[in-house]
């Protein structure tokens, strides 16, 4: 344990931007208790305060250019693999486009105190074309309160840190040990959550191509958008004859919905998760001809299909 708080003393600047940037970039690696031992470190008189702080912020600050340009320059594509990768499947996208369509430019500050949105929010932004000026002013605005945030209780209080450091370290290496196997537990149980969401989530899909036969036949189908408000004026085009109806309204609208007709949902998550919940819900609802579409209105664009454009109120 002893070696441990030498290497955190050596190094602590290093391991502070390290474990900051790797947090940032979507790694299952919490930041927090490096930054509040940073700030103790500080209090102790081993590291310049003004110095974690800027370490912190600037790291936080990288990671979230990376993710900003990444949906700049590769738009839905990014947003898909922060789904696959992430914790929360079905929460990570449409929180997030909630959270930013409730607050607006804002939610780049405060996204950073809300565990699943803080990677999400900068690659969004990028997606929806944001000024890099103003990207920067709130976001940068974010990293620097979350960081002291977390920088600062440290600091004041490394007297108190510091004798749990102690009792910490009559513990030796198993402290170390501890720790490490706490935080293997807790991303096994996120794991195994996201994988049993996934398997109740495994409604039978049908395809573009089936879809498309299906409308050529001239079968009767309701088609039904869910994708929100964001998503659309990023991408304003539907399959013909879909209908848009945002999760919400559906909740509470589907009564609306025939039950003689085959229905057809898609949405803008991977794996089609916001579609076969909303599959799930109408079938506990009597509807029992429902299925998601496999790929969305990107798998049916990349079959060249035909779509209609939407014209969006102000």
């Amino acid at each position: 344990m002893e070696d441990v708080t030498q290497f955190l003393i050596r190094h602590g600047g290093l391991v502070l931007f390290a474990v900051v940037f790797a947090e940032q970039v979507g790694l299952p690696i919490p930041a927090v208790p490096v930054l509040l031992a940073a700030g103790a470190l500080a209090g102790a008189g081993k590291m310049n305060v003004a110095w974690a702080i800027l370490l912190g912020f600037v790291a936080c600050l990288i990671g979230d250019l990376i993710w900003y340009y990444l949906g700049r320059y590769r738009g839905r594509q990014v947003l898909g693999l922060l789904c696959r990768i992430s914790l929360e499947p079905d929460s990570c996208v449409r929180r997030t486009e909630d959270f930013f369509i409730r607050h607006g430019m804002r939610s780049l500050i405060f996204a950073k105190f809300i565990p699943g949105l803080s990677t999400v929010t900068p690659a969004l932004a990028g997606l929806f074309d944001v000024n890099i000026g103003r990207f920067f002013l709130y976001n940068g605005l974010g990293a620097l309160l979350w960081t002291v945030a977390f920088v600062m209780p440290g600091y004041l209080f490394s007297n108190q840190l510091e004798r749990v450091a102690a009792h910490a370290a009559r513990f030796g290496s198993s402290a170390v040990v501890l720790v490490a196997a706490l935080l293997a537990l807790y991303v096994m149980y996120k794991y195994i959550h996201r994988r049993r969401l996934l398997r109740e989530l495994r409604i039978a899909r049908i395809s573009v191509d089936e879809l498309k036969q299906m409308m050529d036949a001239g079968c009767d189908l309701v088609i039904v958008d869910l994708r929100q408000r964001l998503d659309v004026e990023a991408d304003p085009y539907t399959i013909p004859g879909a209908i848009r109806m945002a999760v919400e309204e559906l909740e509470q609208r589907h009564h609306e919905i025939p039950r003689d007709r085959d229905v057809i949902l898609f949405c803008a998550c991977p794996n089609e998760v916001t579609a076969a919940r909303m599959a799930l819900l109408l079938k506990r609802n009597g509807i029992t001809r429902v299925r998601p579409l496999a790929g969305g209105v990107e798998g049916w664009r990349a079959r060249n299909f035909p779509v209609d454009q939407l014209l969006l109120s102000t």
